[in-house]
């Protein structure tokens, strides 16, 4: 039966992040199988493809490019929640999780006849409660606990300053904590970022599904030609922080450089102060390591395809959207075995060569060995392509998660006859 989606997403990043990729290509392929979705996002706002819906609900955008943390005009607030948004951002926090719940509740609740199902995407926000009050069907995607992001952050904190800082920031997942406990329907990206929800947010295993991601299969897939660029290394890293591990790569390709001419691409922006330029400028590498972002998905695949090697060097991943895209283009794999990544690229030696998380010297070793050996490089990637055609597309994703709707459906109608 044809289901009413409307999927809820905070910010919706069209070319990296993982939340702006997971709505674009779920909300395609659910429509794919007939059934409608209507995205609702504030910025930056998705790209969606034709056929799903777009309704923005507008924040502030108080982390805007090129003037995060500015400061608005009056003109500007409209309602309550925009002061609240303003109020959180000025004493150090980060507001929008909790006000775009706020601002989709208000919005939907005159509107929730036309919906079988809300799906939130990892906002957590209070406004869900109100909505499930309602009767509608509330479901949501962790992606993963954003505490695992507060754990590296404050272990890399300098000083009770910085500490302070964190704390601040990542405030809002106490609330995220609580309405996870208070919603039945939860659903996951692998078993290790499961593991890390009940334990740190304390809900039931009995509440997650684990429903894993996709790629597109038909945009990532292999080159037909010889495409690859000798001493290329290719990563992608969303944001410039310790969950990333960036810094880790970037002294491993100062060792790398001195015995051979390398190159790191970076997708993602580079983040001025931050802790990849620091370790570029230290390190002598202006000329060695180049940054591109805002790319299409196309541009992305050649990108991988044009790679001797592929690098996920994360400290922990949830899941790894960027794995599985080197993968599928058939691009020989480094990574960690941080978090879920060993569940997503397979075993140690078939798909991906695995090294410990901040493993500098053994991050270069591997990376050496697949340069120099080009019946290696060819071996992983023919068998990386296999596994992600075989377990991670987003038809696949898309039929679980529609399946996982109808089940919460169910429940919510049994629930009321009883």
């Amino acid at each position: 039966m044809p289901l009413r989606v409307a999927l809820l997403s905070y910010r919706s990043k069209p070319h990296s992040g993982g939340q702006g990729i997971y709505v674009r290509h779920l909300s395609r392929e659910l429509v794919r199988l007939g059934h409608q979705v209507e995205v609702f996002s504030g910025q930056p706002l998705p790209e969606l493809d034709p056929g799903v819906g777009l309704t923005p609900l507008p924040s502030l955008d108080l982390y805007r490019e090129p003037d995060p943390f500015r400061t608005p005009h009056w003109s500007e607030f409209r309602s309550p929640v925009d002061v609240l948004e303003w109020s959180i951002m000025i004493t150090a926090g980060f507001p929008e999780p909790l006000t775009f719940s706020l601002r989709a509740w208000q919005h939907l609740r005159e509107r929730l006849t036309e919906f079988d199902v809300v799906h939130d995407n990892q906002c957590l926000g209070y406004g869900l409660l109100g909505l499930r009050r309602t009767g509608v069907p509330v479901v949501a995607t962790i992606h993963h606990p954003i505490t695992v992001d507060r754990r590296l952050e404050l272990a890399a904190a300098a000083d009770w300053k910085r500490r302070y800082s964190v704390r601040r920031w990542y405030g809002f997942t106490t609330m995220q904590a609580r309405v996870a406990r208070r919603l039945p329907w939860l659903t996951t990206v692998s078993g290790a970022a499961r593991d890390e929800i009940v334990t740190d947010f304390g809900v039931t295993p009995e509440q997650l599904r684990v429903i894993g991601v996709g790629v597109d299969v038909d945009t990532f897939q292999p080159a037909t030609t010889d495409e690859v660029v000798p001493g290329r290394i290719v990563t992608v890293a969303s944001a410039d922080v310790p969950l990333k591990g960036l810094d880790d790569l970037i002294e491993a390709i100062a060792k790398l450089r001195t015995e051979r001419d390398v190159e790191l691409v970076v997708v993602g922006k580079l983040r001025p102060g931050g802790a990849a330029e620091q370790s570029i400028n230290r390190l002598g590498l202006t000329d060695a390591v180049r940054f591109v972002s805002g790319i299409s998905d196309a541009d992305l695949a050649a990108l991988f395809r044009s790679a001797e090697v592929a690098v996920v060097p994360s400290r922990y991943e949830g899941f790894s959207l960027p794995a599985i895209e080197a993968m599928a283009c058939g691009a020989a794999l480094v990574a960690t075995s941080a978090g879920a990544l060993p569940e997503v690229t397979g075993p140690d030696g078939h798909a991906v060569l695995q090294v410990p998380p901040s493993d500098v010297e053994a991050m270069t070793g591997a990376i050496r060995r697949i340069l120099d050996d080009p019946a290696l490089r060819r071996r992983l990637g023919a068998a990386g392509r296999a596994r992600v055609v075989e377990n991670f597309t987003w038809t696949r994703t898309a039929q679980r998660t529609a399946d996982w709707y109808a089940e919460a459906i169910e429940a919510q109608k049994r629930a009321r006859t009883c």
